[in-house]
């Protein structure tokens, strides 16, 4: 969900960019947001990683300036690209994509690696990578901080709609497109946790999948635009989150987060930040998670240190670092 979220968020700027610029996705079809999503795809039976002919054909076909490989891709399918003329960008987030980037075959096909995260999270170039660009001169590598879609002066306001005012409620977002191993029932732990914390009185608000009724006295979304997700965050007193894009999200917002792992990466990114001081680790439990939420809600001093060092992080807005290389590239070609 998160290569996804990030690959849209692109694509909407390319978009406001280039007007009339044609934007193709290729998708499993069993992906949840598959069905919705609100530009052409071309829809495989799963990730297109296993599907190299269909990924090849589609390139031959559609002849993109660009193809962007979000955290995922085979050789043959990066070649294919290189061979219809295509700037190749690739996106990690994780360290094992990183390494991939940075093999000498894949680095004289890509020309822009970008890494999900910033600096102080995804790690400085090390000495290997800073010789195998010295040596190459290629590819550019960008750090994109944090993806997040900002609602413009003219849109709507969600807090405005539902009746919430400015750091009166707590945010809950467990994240994810699909179950981890091992955290199937993640998304159960953080309702519950909400459930617990909407019931004692403390306004919250849930954005997941809830399964059951929840809470009568808990607002919850399904799903929402990631503009509305920010205008919520940026409003929140607290956000309980895991430890994906969306934690980034809150820090970047500067509000005081609490972070769960739902994914086995997500315990060394989170412990970085718990490191920086700009968020408090829980784990995947309710009844932990709500402890931690009402620790920081009885410790004003200690819940502002957290949002302030969040806000003094001054992370990039990775929409604009992905614009100005696109735009780039598409001068280049």
């Amino acid at each position: 969900m998160g290569e996804y979220a990030r690959s849209l968020a692109i694509a909407h700027a390319a978009r406001r960019q280039w007007p009339d610029a044609n934007i193709h996705f290729i998708l499993s079809r069993q992906a949840p947001y598959a069905a919705a999503t609100p530009f052409p795809a071309t829809l495989l039976d799963s990730s297109p990683t296993f599907h190299t002919a269909a990924v090849t054909d589609s390139i031959q076909t559609f002849r993109p300036h660009i193809v962007i490989f979000d955290n995922a891709g085979r050789t043959a399918q990066l070649r294919a690209a290189y061979r219809a003329g295509a700037r190749i960008i690739f996106i990690s987030s994780r360290s094992r994509q990183r390494r991939k980037a940075f093999r000498w075959r894949w680095m004289r096909l890509i020309d822009e690696h970008w890494i999900a995260y910033p600096q102080f999270i995804a790690g400085r170039l090390n000495f290997l990578e800073r010789f195998k660009l010295d040596w190459l001169r290629r590819p550019v590598v960008r750090y994109l901080d944090v993806i997040l879609s900002r609602a413009g002066a003219e849109g709507d306001s969600i807090m405005a709609r539902v009746g919430l005012s400015l750091e009166t409620y707590v945010l809950v977002v467990p994240g994810g497109g699909t179950g981890h191993p091992g955290a199937g029932d993640a998304a159960a732990a953080f309702l519950a946790a909400a459930n617990t914390l909407a019931g004692a009185g403390t306004p919250t608000v849930f954005i997941g999948p809830t399964g059951t009724a929840p809470n009568s006295r808990l607002r919850c979304f399904h799903a929402l635009p990631q503009a509305d997700l920010a205008e919520l965050m940026s409003g929140a007193r607290l956000i309980v989150t895991n430890g994906g894009s969306t934690l980034l999200q809150a820090i970047a917002c500067g509000r005081a987060c609490i972070a769960i792992p739902i994914a086995q990466d997500q315990h060394q990114r989170i412990q970085r930040c718990v490191d920086a001081d700009v968020a408090i680790a829980a784990k995947l439990d309710a009844a932990n998670i709500v402890q931690a939420a009402d620790a920081l809600l009885g410790d004003e001093s200690a819940r502002a240190a957290l949002a302030r060092r969040a806000t003094g992080l001054k992370l990039a807005d990775g929409i604009e670092v992905a614009s100005d290389a696109l735009t780039r590239l598409l001068n280049a070609v």
